[in-house]
């Protein structure tokens, strides 16, 4: 059983809190491998765990207030997201999926499929993004604490790519991504894409690649009492935030 949480339209902050929680919750066994969907509520920032804040983004965009800065507990780059982009973390036993470029290799696979679903030529770009015809629309981060794996990416359904481009700055040890090295499924499909038709899509390639039915479980009181805790305790905190 593959445990579904859609958690639709969502505050930054509470994205990032649940996704802890929902790896407390597998670890202590009170929860099955766990599939969570949402959609950020506004444009933000999503650092990597171990990013500076002004390092990668842009400094107008900070002191603007022009977009929402969290910070993940997973490494990787810091992304940008909004409202156009559908988001999701799989969460599941350790040992089933040792190795870092395996996981990629999963879910990469999964979305590959998902994406070709909905008519659009997807290709897995090893390590962990998936493009189509060149260029990025999907990009995955992991995390592996408690003897649990989780991994988290974006599907880029109608962001607004120029925005991403402009507020992110390309860290020393990579190269920028243009514009042109970006796209999303509106472009690709020349049409308006409803969310809901693209997590769909998403829930029937996990549930497939994975062999698990999906079942959703909502998030309980518990969880949500510790998600409350998780935001006013940590990530909500500044100091948490800009700790780099």
């Amino acid at each position: 059983m593959l445990r579904l949480i859609d958690s639709g339209m969502c505050d930054p902050l509470y994205s990032v809190a649940l996704e802890e929680v929902i790896l407390e919750s597998c670890s202590k066994g009170l929860m099955p491998p766990t599939l969570h969907l949402y959609v950020r509520d506004r444009p933000t920032i999503s650092l990597g765990y171990f990013e500076k804040a002004r390092a990668v983004v842009d400094e107008e965009a900070l002191t603007s207030g022009e977009v929402f800065l969290v910070r993940r507990m997973s490494g990787g780059s810091t992304i940008y997201t909004d409202q156009g982009q559908l988001i999701f973390s799989l969460t599941v036993d350790q040992g089933a999926v040792p190795r870092p470029e395996d996981a990629y290799a999963l879910t990469c696979t999964v979305l590959v499929r998902a994406l070709r679903a909905l008519g659009v030529p997807a290709e897995h770009k090893p390590p962990n993004d998936v493009v189509v015809n060149g260029r990025k629309i999907s990009g995955s981060a992991q995390t592996r604490k408690r003897g649990m794996l989780m991994v988290h990416g974006t599907v880029l359904v109608d962001t607004d790519l120029d925005r991403m481009v402009r507020v992110l700055r390309p860290r020393q040890d990579k190269r920028s991504r243009t514009r042109e090295q970006l796209t999303c499924l509106r472009e690709e499909l020349g049409r308006p894409v409803d969310i809901g038709e693209v997590k769909e899509a998403v829930v029937l390639a996990f549930s497939e690649g994975l062999e698990q039915r999906p079942v959703r479980i909502p998030v309980n009181e518990r969880e949500k009492g510790r998600v409350k805790a998780l935001i006013e305790e940590k990530y909500g905190k500044e100091g948490y935030i800009l700790q780099f």
